[in-house]
């Protein structure tokens, strides 16, 4: 009885550390940038405070929690001085957002609500059949001062919302439709598509992918020379299309399962020569760090990594000018800002951001430079057109694990939660669960169970 009251002190005591560790954590964790500006952008612009720290222009952000349901997701923007400027809630999942034109406070963002089932009002719109769900979409354009609102489109896809769309001219939008695994043009005046490439025209659809998640191409950009850049992320590369040919594959960047180039990466931003390019900025999603290829010799070249303990899962790297790169970090949840020496320099608490755009930069890295622009830039080279990772090996199971396995799991546990917390509330579940068996054995019903058998 003796042994069992110290096991039983032992148990209990786990359990009260790991508990009170987990409060710890949640009482300690920074308050939500969203929520503070909610509370805030029904007063006039002169009475709000400031809720972040002051920075060179505005800042807008876009968010994309688990689920997607109305309310869940929120576009907010914040001013020089660290006053909101704007929130918004109103759609589950907020993903792409771009000054709407350059140089103005007005922005062009894509956003939508996802709904499994599909509710009967929408089944008769989608024109994609992936299980029963459905994905409601919504392109519009606000000005952040006057909160004033323009819808520009309205679709329903299959299963989930548009990640990407960019403008082309005053009528034309460039979407990339993740539903359907295609880049199209959209007239927005006319409602039609005047040119679209559909990945099957050019890859395998048995190879790569998830079943009814083939390729999930999450962003898109038009390129001054004519061409298109695709984020391809089920497929780990992204790729270049000749509008008239398709894919230029001399130019990909990843392979399929080439987890040391790209795991499962997010919203790259292309760098022309004029800035010491050609070049890619690109975040690494899965395997939590954010990076820049150099095209050299007709080869993609490492040249530069950033990452830290609290990077995961990044979906967003901006090049700002000066050499500056915004960063949203979706599962450390915060957006950062690096200096040219790669030192944070700024930061907000933000709940699973999905983009981040610093207004009067130009859209996206539109008027950044490569890191060999930059004389005072240490680079590092590093080869990337042939690293492959097997799938059966166990540099392969380490990626996953490290990459998809948890940022997974983060993707729906509670936003304040670390890998660290994970690892604490693991350790009050097990020890929890074993108490319970051991309290359940000594109790007679381990005895009755054997009891029970040897009389059968």
């Amino acid at each position: 009885m003796q042994r069992r009251n110290i096991f039983r002190g032992l148990l209990l005591a786990v359990m009260v550390v790991s508990a009170g560790n987990l409060a710890v954590a949640w009482l300690g964790a920074p308050t939500d940038a969203i929520a503070a500006a909610a509370n805030q952008t029904d007063r006039p612009l002169e009475e709000r405070t400031p809720v972040v720290d002051d920075r060179h222009g505005a800042t807008v952000i876009t968010t994309d929690p688990p689920g997607g349901n109305d309310g869940l997701g929120a576009i907010v923007a914040f001013g020089a001085d660290g006053r909101p400027l704007y929130h918004n809630d109103t759609y589950g999942n907020y993903f792409d957002v771009d000054p709407d034109p350059p140089g103005s406070k007005t922005v062009l963002y894509v956003a939508g609500s996802r709904y499994d089932p599909c509710p009967d009002a929408l089944k008769a719109r989608t024109n994609a059949s992936v299980g029963d769900g459905c994905a409601a979409v919504a392109i519009e354009r606000v000005n952040l001062t006057t909160g004033a609102t323009e819808r520009l489109h309205t679709a329903v896809t299959g299963w989930d919302i548009w990640h990407d769309v960019d403008r082309i001219d005053k009528h034309r939008l460039l979407v990339a439709d993740i539903a359907r695994d295609r880049v199209f043009t959209l007239n927005t005046t006319s409602d039609e598509v005047t040119w679209e490439w559909r990945a099957e025209e050019d890859l395998d659809p048995d190879n790569g992918g998830n079943p009814g998640d083939w390729t999930h191409v999450n962003d898109v950009e038009l390129l001054d020379d004519g061409r298109v850049m695709v984020s391809l992320r089920n497929h780990d590369r992204v790729v270049f299309l000749d509008p008239g040919e398709g894919i230029q594959r001399d130019w990909t960047l990843g392979a399929e399962d080439a987890y040391g180039i790209l795991y499962e990466q997010h919203n790259p931003d292309y760098i022309p020569p004029a800035r010491g390019g050609p070049a890619i900025v690109v975040s690494d999603s899965e395997n939590n760090r954010v990076l820049e290829y150099q095209r050299e010799n007709a080869t993609w070249t490492r040249t530069w990594e950033w990452q830290d303990e609290r990077l995961r899962w990044p979906r967003d790297a901006d090049r700002l000018p000066g050499g500056h790169t915004l960063v949203t970090d979706s599962h450390g949840n915060r957006v950062i800002e690096l200096s040219e020496s790669d030192d944070v320099v700024w930061s907000v608490s933000i709940s699973t951001p999905y983009e981040a755009e610093r207004l009067g930069t130009g859209d996206e890295s539109a008027a950044g430079k490569s890191t060999v622009a930059f004389a005072n830039r240490s680079v590092s080279a590093e080869a990337a057109g042939t690293d492959r990772t097997s799938k059966t090996g166990f540099s392969w199971l380490v990626a996953f694990v490290t990459g998809p396995a948890i940022n997974g799991v983060l993707h729906v546990a509670p936003t304040w939660m670390t890998i660290g917390d994970l690892v604490v509330a693991c350790v009050f579940v097990a020890t929890a669960a074993t108490a319970g068996i051991v309290e359940a054995y000594w109790s007679g019903v381990g005895q009755r169970l054997r009891q029970w058998r040897g009389s059968r």
